[in-house]
């Protein structure tokens, strides 16, 4: 770390991605094993940044039935009948644990049409299309509005999403942390890519004591 990487905590947001039952319940149509067993610690972060009151946003996929809105790689998967993170479906929902005590369902014309929603204090969704979480999203003005300068990040299957919307963050130039314990199907290569670009590598306790 040096003056330019080292995070911010004190404006910094938490970003959960994809933590929805239909990648994490042991009987889901998409599970990514590991996702289940690192939920109890994107439960600790969530609660440490709803005791400060920073900002929190759940990254979400929502697969139309129809496959409209699919990557390319899944879309004949979709389009053949498979549901996942159908609109309107618990499979869509995030997982129970991560829900703060006030949440509503996730409301699916509200996230697909762009805009974030409110889940809770200073907690919000917002659905991305695609792997990157800025990739035609408002995400970045969403944040800067909100003064943050720093991202850290958890929640599920490490190669995808959370890597791709690691770097979009980095080109954006956003300070960096990757919660390690709290991300499914991270690898010691991944590690050192990210420490390469200026990512702080961080266990929950470690974050939890930082944001105290």
């Amino acid at each position: 770390m040096d003056k330019y990487t080292e995070p911010h905590f004190d404006t910094s947001a938490l970003i959960t991605i994809d933590v929805q039952n239909d990648f994490t319940l042991p009987d889901a149509p998409a599970r990514i094993p590991g996702t289940a067993e690192v939920v109890p610690n994107v439960v600790r972060l969530l609660q440490a940044y709803r005791r400060r009151g920073l900002p929190i946003v759940h990254m979400v996929r929502l697969y139309q039935r129809d496959g409209a809105n699919v990557d390319v790689c899944r879309r004949e998967l979709i389009e053949n009948g498979k549901a996942i993170a159908a609109p309107g479906t618990d499979g869509a929902e995030l997982v129970a644990a991560l829900q703060p005590e006030s949440h509503a369902r996730l409301d699916a014309a509200l996230l697909l049409s762009g805009a974030p929603q409110q889940i809770g204090p200073n907690e919000f969704a917002l659905y991305k299309p695609r792997w990157g979480a800025f990739y035609q999203t408002v995400l970045e003005d969403f944040l800067r509005e909100r003064h943050v300068d720093t991202l850290v990040f958890c929640g599920c299957n490490y190669p995808n999403c959370p890597r791709t919307s690691i770097y979009q963050a980095s080109e954006r130039d956003f300070r960096l942390a990757l919660a390690s314990d709290a991300m499914s199907q991270v690898y010691a290569k991944g590690e050192e890519e990210m420490a390469n670009i200026g990512v702080s590598l961080l266990e929950t306790g470690s974050l939890e004591e930082r944001l105290k």
